[in-house]
Parts: structure tokens; C-alpha cells; sequence
């Protein structure tokens, strides 16, 4: 079936991520020295696959951070930011009649628990600096709040959602009203709601991309939780049930991938969202957190499942959840056209 409008998925073919840089302004500042070796990391694998899209305050301190890397891959763009969570501050790309199209949705701190107010000009700055390629319309969806990291789509017609609507956010709509919108600006035929599944220690609100993905449409990857003095057990085996349940479009149960419950992380007495559902789809690879724990390598076993023809890539991301966050979280992809190539 074809669609007007489509929100592809992340397998899509990419033209570059995204990454915000961390700096002296950000909430990283205490522990620059432990997340900028994190941030390197993925900016190393990033441009073996892909173009690599730098936004930062100061491209000269990032090229020292890098070191001797093939900057011919890297596009630097200079502004000022908050903070790094690029998935949900970045431009969000769907196909309209088949041409790219950036929405540029509010960004408010999820529900205006952090400053916000820089990060939500970056994808307007990034169009007027020349980033995206020439006919490539940026669309301000305002009042509209939408991160990346709560939506995740099959590329043919299907939403997975777990939060969208929360204090700050979007509250004034209905659920129905919030289906509506959705179908409209991304042309979703369905929207699979799940009610259950959290993280200790998420900012987001539970964010879909922390508990469930899509890794091809008639695949789920999920986080389970098989220990029962677990906090997180029950509810992990409420939202694994409701993806039992859940059925594609032509009717078939879903291929469901059980990715293991990281194992718990704390910090400061609170224990942080570590969570290996939280990769992110490249051209031919998979960059997937790890934890510096004996399940990092079952997850990665598991993954490989579902992406049998990419190679996935461990990345240790132990800094990253020390802001509760973690690598999809840092990242945005921009589909094959969207970035342009003069760059």
C-alpha cells in the first residue's frame, strides 16, 4: 500500500546521524572526561557506515577531542546548546509524496524539566547554516511537543508508542485527538499503544525507544525482565504481554526478539536507566550500548537475530545513563537525501 505520507524506519537507507556535542554548559560538565571518550566512540563507528552531522559551540575543540579521524566524513555545525539528547531536539524526516520533508517539532525538556530552550532552535539553525540538501523543506510543527525517541515506526504504515501525551506536553489533547494528529502529519494507518513498561531512572516519561523497537516490520526487539525481586518485573511482563498480543497488519503475531534487563547501574544512590534497547540502526551496522556487564554480549547475541546481515557494534555507554540516556538517545538519523552531500 502505498502512502502520502510516510515515516520511514530506521533501517532506511541514511544519509547522516546527528550528534550534539557535550561542553562546559551542558549538564555534562562535571564529567566531560568520562562522556566525550563515549561521544568519540560513536562518532569513530558512525563514519565507517555514514556522514556524520556535529553540531556543537566549537568545531576547533571537537576536531582536538576526535583527534586524527577522517573529517571528510564530518559536518560541523557551530551554535550554542543546552544539552546532547539529539533524538529527541533533532528534525524528524518523513516521505511526502515521496520527497523528504524535516519536521522541526517543539522540544521543551520533556514537559519542561530542563532548560530546553536552544536545543529547540537547532534543527531551525541547522536549515539556515545550509545542512539540508537544496528542496528540502523544514516544516515548524508548533505547538506540537514530539521527541524522537517516543515514536518508532515499521516504515509502512505502523506507530509503536508508549508515552506521548504527559504534564507539558500535548496534555490538552485526547487520546483520540493525539491518534488523529499523528495519522495526519505522519500518515500511520495504525498506532499500537503500549500501556505497561518503565525504566527506573528515566527523565522521558518512558520513552519507546528505552523498552521496545522495531528492527524490520514484522520484528519487535523488547527489554525482558525475568527477575522477579526485579522493581521492574511486572511491568515488563505486563508490556511483554501486550506485545504477544499485538498482530501486523496482515493479521500475523509479531517476530518478538527478548533483549535481557541490563543489569542494575546506580549512581549517586539512584539507580540509572541502562537499558539495550536503546541502539541505533546505521548503513550495514548496529550500535549497540553496553553496560561493561556479562549481558552485553547476550544481548548482542540476541540482536543479531534480527539483524543477521549487520554487523552490531558494543559501545560502552556506562557514562552516557549518568544523564539517563544512552545511545538512540544522543543520536538522530536523517534518510538517504536529507543532508546534503556538498556539505
Amino acid at each position: 500500500m502505498e502512502y502520502k505520507i510516510i515515516l520511514p524506519a530506521e533501517w532506511y537507507p541514511q544519509s547522516a546521524v546527528q550528534l550534539t556535542w557535550p561542553h562546559e554548559e551542558t549538564d555534562w560538565a562535571p564529567i566531560l572526561d568520562e562522556v566525550i571518550p563515549c561521544f568519540v566512540s560513536i562518532a569513530k563507528e558512525v563514519i565507517k557506515h555514514e556522514k556524520l552531522l556535529i553540531v556543537c559551540p566549537d568545531e576547533q575543540e571537537v576536531r582536538r577531542q576526535l583527534g586524527d579521524v577522517d573529517d571528510s566524513r564530518i559536518i560541523f555545525r557551530e551554535m550554542a546548546t543546552n544539552d546532547t539528547w539529539a533524538r529527541d531536539h533533532g528534525g524528524i524526516t518523513v516521505f511526502d509524496q515521496g520527497e523528504p520533508v524535516v519536521y522541526d517539532f517543539v522540544f521543551n525538556g520533556w514537559g519542561m524539566k530542563f532548560a530546553a530552550n536552544l536545543d529547540n532552535l537547532v534543527t531551525r539553525n541547522l536549515s539556515v547554516q545550509g545542512t539540508f540538501a537544496d528542496g528540502v523543506q523544514v516544516i515548524n510543527m508548533q505547538p506540537f511537543v514530539l521527541e524522537g525517541g517516543s515514536i518508532e515506526s515499521d516504515g509502512k504504515g505502523t506507530l509503536l508508542v508508549e508515552c506521548l501525551s504527559s504534564q507539558n506536553r500535548n496534555e490538552y489533547l485526547q487520546k483520540e485527538e493525539l491518534e488523529a494528529y499523528l495519522k495526519d502529519v505522519f500518515g500511520f494507518e495504525r498506532i499500537l499503544w503500549l500501556e505497561n513498561g518503565y525504566l527506573a531512572g528515566d527523565d522521558t516519561d518512558s520513552h519507546i525507544d528505552t523498552l521496545a523497537r522495531f528492527c524490520s516490520e514484522d520484528t519487535i526487539a523488547y527489554v525482558q525482565c525475568k527477575d522477579e525481586s526485579d522493581e521492574h518485573f511486572e511491568e515488563l511482563q505486563a508490556m511483554e504481554q501486550e506485545l504477544q498480543a499485538f498482530r501486523q497488519a496482515d493479521g500475523k503475531p509479531y517476530r518478538l526478539i527478548a533483549l535481557p534487563m541490563a543489569d542494575p547501574v546506580e549512581w549517586e544512590g539512584e539507580r540509572l536507566p541502562a537499558t539495550y534497547a536503546n541502539f541505533l540502526i546505521i548503513n550495514g551496522a548496529v550500535l549497540l550500548p553496553y553496560y561493561k556487564s556479562p549481558k552485553d554480549e547476550l544481548a548482542k547475541k540476541a540482536l543479531q537475530q534480527a539483524f543477521p546481515e549487520r554487523e552490531i557494534i558494543g559501545i560502552n555507554c556506562l557514562p552516557l545513563i549518568k544523564q539517563h540516556g544512552s545511545l538512540h538517545c544522543v543520536t538522530m538519523q536523517y534518510p538517504e537525501g536529507v543532508v546534503s552531500i556538498d556539505n
